[in-house]
């Protein structure tokens, strides 16, 4: 398990990576989802992601700071978390 703190602080990284910023992050119990991403920039994420392994907090901070850049499941979208998924596994 890492901190809420430790987390946020994942997001920033890969945030600057993927050339955005988020205006706002938090961290509470979502009953249907892990994350989510509103359209004036904040991101939303379970904290059950704080007990889950590395690998699958980068994929669903990846997902939703995408949703920054491109607002929709598009094929811009969608082709810019596979590179980032395979530029970093």
């Amino acid at each position: 398990m890492i901190s809420a703190q430790e987390f946020k602080e994942e997001v920033m990284m890969l945030a600057k990576d993927v050339g955005v910023e988020p205006k706002e992050i938090h961290i509470r119990e979502m009953k249907t989802k892990w994350a989510s991403c509103s359209s004036r920039g904040r991101l939303t994420f379970d904290k059950s992601l704080l007990d889950e392994p590395r690998e699958v907090r980068f994929q669903v901070i990846l997902h939703e700071l995408l949703h920054l850049k491109y607002p929709n499941h598009g094929k811009m979208f969608n082709v810019m978390l596979e590179t980032y998924l395979e530029k970093y596994n």
